[in-house]
């Protein structure tokens, strides 16, 4: 997934740059309402040379999946290396419900909204969570001792539903504010039990 059409180290971190200074902006005014206008302003750019970095509304889009995955990355590189992976997964898992990780909430509302409408932005949405998929089944294959070629079948309802619960909770948190306590109870349930069940899974031997 090319992030803009400029490929040098330096152009990238540029890139990276821009990104961070028009989230705000493009997850307040929406993928529609927001102009490039908007967003090269807010980047401290001229639009001519935004537009060099970044082409269309949807280019936006694919460099901030992008983005994100590259850190989602990271943190499951620190899972996996962790001596207990599981409990280090829920503790990145609950880490996404902090009212501050929120906060992008909004930002991901608008970015599954306009998936509907504009493949490119579905491909690039898709991308994201079959990678996220792919590295929680190897976590899962880790912990059960099975075969990783077995865990993306084996624990598919498990990772979508905790890839489902962290996004929903994202975009309600942004929409009606912090869950009360009786939700986010019952949420935090949901995951350990799941995080329970797929540890208890073990393959025999």
């Amino acid at each position: 997934m090319a992030i803009a059409p400029q490929t040098t180290p330096a152009a990238e971190e540029r890139s990276h740059e821009i990104l961070a200074s028009i989230r705000q902006v493009f997850a307040e005014k929406g993928f529609d309402g927001a102009s490039m206008q908007d967003l090269a302003r807010a980047a401290g750019m001229s639009v001519g040379n935004f537009y060099r970095y970044f082409p269309s509304k949807a280019a936006i889009v694919q460099a901030m999946c992008g983005f994100d995955l590259a850190e989602i990355q990271t943190d499951f590189a620190d899972i996996q290396a962790s001596d207990r992976p599981m409990d280090c997964l829920r503790e990145r898992i609950l880490d996404h419900f902090s009212e501050e990780a929120m906060k992008n909430g909004q930002l991901w509302a608008e970015i599954t909204a306009a998936a509907i409408r504009k493949p490119e932005i579905r491909e690039a949405a898709t991308e994201m969570e079959e990678t996220i998929m792919h590295l929680l089944s190897i976590i899962f294959a880790h912990t059960t001792r099975r075969p990783v070629a077995e865990a993306p079948q084996r624990y598919e309802g498990q990772s979508r539903m905790l890839i489902l619960l962290v996004k929903s909770m994202a975009i309600r948190t942004a929409q009606f504010g912090p869950a009360s306590p009786a939700l986010a109870a019952q949420v935090v349930g949901i995951i350990d039990g799941i995080i329970a069940e797929i540890s208890n899974d073990t393959a025999e031997g």
